[in-house]
């Protein structure tokens, strides 16, 4: 997995509450296993229009977003389903830290499981942050920094946020819960082989 320290990128708003994992990735394309490949399919049915052509309307196909790596979205983002492949879709795109004033809960530990920041803002600091994008005159940028926990524009922007400090230490570092069980494996293994001398000696 890979770390999240701290990202500045081009930001593509989303202003709609309750986008829910069907919307970010339609049921049809869950049955592959792989965690790549869904990019292309990410809000598929707002991206393109019934003959496949993309939907000039829909936010993420607007100029100011093409090249987007940061997400910025309204409340509740990621309800409905908690399938995982709602993340890959949004990182396979480019995405690297969603932020939102809120995000269902399922979906929130899934995108820290898999390398994608999710940033809870109050309303009112996502408001202006989206105001601020659609005022901007070709896209407009910000810089994410998780060891200090700030959101910035370089324009005057600058505020903190809050995360659990068991998934911030899993993000700096990279690790999913396995790979953090695995730092683990000296101490594991251990205890095994102690548990087997114990019951080799009631045995004897």
């Amino acid at each position: 997995m890979q770390a999240f320290i701290s990202h500045a990128g081009r930001v593509a708003a989303l202003p709609r509450a309750n986008v829910d994992t069907d919307q970010i990735i339609p049921k049809q394309f869950l049955k592959r296993i792989e965690r790549t490949g869904f990019g292309e399919c990410l809000f598929y049915d707002w991206r393109y229009l019934a003959d496949g052509s993309s939907n000039p309307d829909f936010e993420l196909n607007r100029p100011a977003a093409a090249d987007a790596t940061i997400l910025l979205a309204g409340a509740n983002f990621g309800c409905g389903s908690s399938r995982e492949h709602a993340p890959w879709a949004l990182s396979d795109y480019g995405f690297r830290a969603i932020v939102a004033p809120s995000f269902a809960d399922i979906f929130f530990g899934n995108c820290c499981q898999n390398g994608l920041l999710p940033v809870v803002l109050p309303e009112l600091e996502v408001k202006e942050l989206l105001r601020r994008a659609a005022g901007a005159q070709k896209f407009y940028q910000l810089g994410i920094d998780l060891k200090s926990c700030r959101v910035r524009d370089g324009a005057g922007f600058d505020v903190g946020f809050v995360i659990d400090p068991y998934r911030r230490e899993m993000l700096l570092h990279g690790l999913d819960e396995i790979g953090r069980t695995l730092q683990q494996e000296s101490r594991i293994a251990a205890f095994e082989r102690s548990r087997l001398a114990s019951r080799e000696a009631s045995v004897s």
